[in-house]
């Protein structure tokens, strides 16, 4: 790894406006290399629009997918890549024969260089899980993504690390969402709404248990136990009938955090990713203190009366048959 300077951004996507998510995400590619940044990076599904899915057919999200690399939105990418000479990351929703994907795509400016297929798909059950951890070379750094959901389990992140990664891309869409945890849930679309005019409300509860109060139980964690960076977008506003509360941040290998955005509309931030904190972090040792003998239990089959899988975003609506 070398030093590298990465944006992370954030914005109010459109449901099914790829147009003009794809123009907000050139905007901010622009901004952040003003900033210095090297590599620019957006939330999931940044450009179809995300939660909205939970409510459609399978056909129409076979309407608003695309194949990757080549369809439209992949190529628009390239050429933002092009035109600002950095690597850009953003989310879709992908179709490769019969199956959909939500997928994270990595090109730059001499085209397409990898993407990953969420291994554990969450908003709707048209929408097929991933099967394969995504670690790839860029910018001389080793990188991996995970999108959202595979983060919140530890395996995902140590097996990304285990594969070399040093900087995890986690593209999210979250927050402000029910929950039985205290103080967790929805945050009132009103409180968006009245932003210019009460900013302190809506702060609060973006940055209490809704919001980054949650993210803070667990999301550094992975950064520290694993020895690694990493670079968190997550959109900002109304989406769908959520709202967001952005928080655009980089966390360092020893869990704290280098850069991150309390802004209340689009943002980017940008920080500088050093290799020197990598070899002396925890979470480097950890990995070189493993005992995979111990270990055989954690890859057995779950036993029925424990088998459940991911708690499915679609059981939230009724998609349209």
């Amino acid at each position: 790894m070398r030093e590298i300077k990465i944006g992370a951004a954030q914005f109010e996507a459109r449901d099914a406006d790829k147009e003009f998510n794809l123009d907000c995400i050139e905007a901010l590619t622009r901004q952040a290399v003003e900033k210095g940044a090297e590599i620019v990076s957006f939330h999931e599904c940044c450009i179809s629009g995300y939660t909205f899915l939970q409510a459609l057919s399978r056909a129409r999200i076979a309407e608003l997918a695309e194949p990757v690399p080549d369809g439209p939105s992949t190529k628009r990418l390239i050429e933002v890549s092009k035109e600002y000479g950095v690597p850009v990351l953003a989310g879709l929703v992908e179709i490769d024969g019969d199956e959909l994907y939500n997928t994270y795509v990595c090109v730059t400016p001499d085209g397409f260089l990898a993407k990953h297929r969420k291994l554990h798909a969450f908003i709707s059950k048209f929408i097929s899980s991933g099967d394969s951890f995504t670690v790839f070379d860029l910018c001389d750094c080793r990188m991996g993504i995970l999108i959202c959901y595979d983060n919140n389990l530890p395996e995902n992140v140590r097996m990304t690390a285990m594969m070399g990664a040093e900087i995890v891309f986690m593209p999210h869409v979250t927050c402000g969402l029910p929950s039985v945890m205290p103080g967790r849930g929805i945050i009132d679309r009103k409180l968006w709404e009245n932003r210019d005019r009460d900013p302190v409300s809506l702060r609060q509860e973006f940055l209490g248990p809704k919001g980054r109060g949650w993210l803070m139980r667990w999301l550094p964690t992975r950064a520290y136990e694993n020895g690694v960076y990493a670079v968190y977008t997550n959109p900002i506003g109304i989406d769908y009938d959520t709202v967001k509360n952005g928080n655009a941040m980089i966390i360092d290998p020893f869990g704290e955090i280098l850069v991150e955005s309390d802004a209340l509309e689009e943002d980017v931030v940008v920080g500088l990713l050093t290799p020197d904190k990598i070899p002396i972090s925890s979470g480097y040792r950890y990995l070189r203190a493993r005992r995979p003998e111990l270990y055989g239990k954690m890859v057995e089959p779950l036993s029925a009366e424990m088998e459940q899988g991911t708690n499915p975003g679609w059981e939230l609506a009724d998609p349209e048959e």
